[in-house]
């Protein structure tokens, strides 16, 4: 029996589905941009052809195979489209992930945050910086619910108004402008938004809503993870199912080089806002994903069907990409379904973590590399890469809207036109080779015996400091695996002490279980917190 999977999954072994199984097609709700329609590519520099003529005579003889590099493109401001970042609404953090006694730093394009909860426990957000003397505040603490610089002690209640300054004489007033610029946030579904532009939201732009989630039944494993790489390229990358068979060959047990094969994609939507279309694998052409992109940074793939029960089942995909600056991101990932599986009872939550975090680390070498290419070679997308219709047509989609929209973006690459960062920043870059292996091997912070400064390649600051569960499991394990390491040192001590060959025996056999169990908890330790290092082997 052959099985069909969700493509982005470190957890598709969750997501087994019959390929017998009925498929459920829902129609896109009405008004939401139906039909084949051609957009207009444009933004702030356009860049002839580079490659070869013998490239462009090939593209030409095999155009059943490779998507068109040309189309109707004019430019965004030519047809009458406008975007501008700020209006939008931004991923920031999963709510359950937000301390509760601290301030968290958060960025946007480059504009630095900081997200934390009042006294009441509600959700406030700042611009990361004090109005006295740039300080971040987000390297100060919470008192009383307000927050306070720790450079002099200025705090600020939930508004960003200054209510307290120590070093004002006794009946000075706070000066007006010392305040914190303040940012609108909102908490729909679990997921933590904030609105990034001065003008309040229009009616129109209401926050993203996933109606999966909100079925009944629905559970879901979401986590955080920091990326070295640009927003783009992740989103690039989650939206290409035709990598995941190589990629992450073997990661769950169900991800195997030998299902590469040829897909097909069906676009049914492109509006001003992203676009949507259906997917699938030409061996199984009645399991049809629906993927979905919605400006500016959502991505979903659903795969709807009916089991053999007769009952509709759901398994959905969400993958939130904020873009964190140049070169970096944050994705908060969600995987869900409305099938009830025994694993979710008998695994622990930070065994899925760390399965996550392996497989965006089978991707983080070659995406950061990407990521510099592009950088460097300062030219559109379709100059660059080689888009097959059977594999890269949702990579062609993206950033050819990518035109329409960058021209209201700090910085973009889209497919035929981009504009580059007006300060550029430096980059990255993931470890390869023996530096790899060496920063994997450390200890969770990066060093022995000591914390270093966060190393975004570091799976401990990619992720575990974003999760508390598994910041949790990694302080539980740690004390188990030291007591248990003390217990074994006591128990060797007594048996050499030991009058008896008996009593010798039992507590070295005690010493052996004890270290046993010590290093079974240091194991744990290194899955959580360790990076994954490909091994290339002979096939």
């Amino acid at each position: 029996m052959t099985t069909a999977r969700l493509p982005f999954s470190p957890l598709l072994l969750l997501l087994r589905v019959s390929s017998t199984a009925t498929p459920l097609v829902r129609t896109p709700a009405a008004g939401a941009g139906h039909g084949a329609v051609r957009w207009a590519g444009g933004g702030r520099r356009r860049i002839g052809r580079r490659r070869a003529a013998v490239v462009e005579e090939a593209g030409a003889q095999e155009d059943g195979v490779l998507l068109p590099k040309e189309g109707d493109e004019a430019s965004a401001a030519a047809s009458g489209v406008r975007y501008d970042w700020r209006e939008e609404w931004y991923p920031l953090y999963l709510a359950k992930e937000v301390p509760h006694d601290a301030a968290l730093p958060l960025t946007v394009f480059d504009r630095q945050l900081v997200l934390y909860r009042d006294a009441d426990g509600v959700l406030r957000c700042h611009e990361d910086r004090c109005p006295h003397r740039l300080a971040k505040l987000s390297e100060g603490q919470l008192v009383d619910g307000k927050l306070e610089c720790l450079y002099h002690g200025w705090q600020f209640d939930g508004q960003g108004k200054c209510i307290k300054i120590p070093q004002l004489p006794d009946g000075a007033k706070i000066p007006r402008n010392a305040c914190a610029r303040n940012y609108e946030v909102r908490d729909s579904q679990g997921v933590v938004w904030v609105w990034m532009s001065e003008t309040n939201p229009p009616e129109e732009r209401k926050l993203p809503w996933f109606e999966p989630y909100a079925r009944p039944g629905f559970t879901d494993l979401s986590t955080v993870h920091e990326l070295p790489y640009d927003h783009s390229i992740l989103l690039e990358n989650l939206m290409d199912p035709a990598h995941v068979p190589i990629s992450h060959d073997r990661t769950d047990w169900t991800a195997k080089r030998e299902d590469a094969q040829p897909l097909f994609f069906e676009v049914t939507e492109r509006t001003a806002r992203g676009f949507a279309g259906y997917w699938g694998r030409q061996r199984t052409p009645h399991l049809r994903n629906l993927l979905r992109f919605e400006a500016p940074c959502v991505l979903t793939n659903t795969l709807e069907f009916v089991d053999k029960n007769g009952k509709e089942q759901c398994f959905s995909a969400q993958f939130l990409c904020r873009p964190a600056g140049q070169g970096k991101s944050m994705l908060l990932v969600r995987f869900g379904n409305t099938v009830r599986s025994p694993l979710l009872k008998v695994i622990p939550a930070w065994y899925f973590h760390q399965n996550a975090c392996k497989v965006f680390e089978q991707d983080m070498g070659f995406l950061s590399s990407q990521n510099e290419v592009l950088l460097r070679e300062k030219v559109p997308t379709k100059e660059l890469y080689l888009n097959l219709r059977s594999s890269d047509t949702w990579v062609a989609e993206y950033r050819k809207w990518m035109d329409r929209a960058g021209h209201g973006m700090p910085y973009y690459f889209g497919h035929s036109t981009l504009s580059t960062p007006l300060v550029p920043a430096v980059v990255e870059q993931a470890p390869a080779g023996a530096v790899a292996g060496i920063s994997a091997s450390f200890p969770a912070k990066g060093g022995v015996g000591s914390t270093h400064a966060p190393n975004p390649t570091n799976r401990y600051f990619r992720h575990v400091v974003h999760c508390k569960g598994c910041r949790a499991t990694v302080n539980k394990y740690t004390s188990l695996k030291n007591a248990f390491a003390v217990l074994a040192a006591a128990a060797v001590a007594a048996a050499v002490l030991a009058a008896t060959r008996q009593w010798k025996a039992v507590l070295l056999a005690s010493a052996a279980v004890l270290a046993a169990a010590s290093y079974a908890c240091s194991s744990v330790l290194s899955l959580i917190t360790t990076n994954f290092i490909r091994t290339h082997r002979r096939l």
